[in-house]
């Protein structure tokens, strides 16, 4: 059965994820909050902000930047590019 969520980004009623990202009360705000289609687009930002500040994600450093980020980009109007950030050419 499927589980919806009011999504925070898209403010409207969608498909949530399958279970909790994490194990931890953020995991839950996360699977109560944010629909599927958020997530997918948090995974783009979050490999996008990985490349651009060269992070190693099994950093402690990096994992607490993407955290912050990820709350922004979720529950905030902060959620804004890095400066340097420069789309790709299509």
């Amino acid at each position: 059965m499927a589980h919806n969520v009011f999504c925070v980004r898209y403010k409207k009623e969608m498909e949530g994820l399958d279970e909790p990202p994490f194990d931890s009360e953020f995991g839950q705000k996360i699977f109560q909050n944010v629909s599927k289609l958020a997530w997918e687009e948090w995974i783009d930002r979050q490999r996008m902000l990985l490349n651009e500040y060269r992070l190693q994600p099994w950093t402690p450093q990096a994992q607490q930047f993407l955290v912050t980020q990820m709350e922004s980009f979720f529950f905030s109007d902060s959620s804004g590019l890095p400066t340097e950030f420069v789309p790709p050419a299509e």
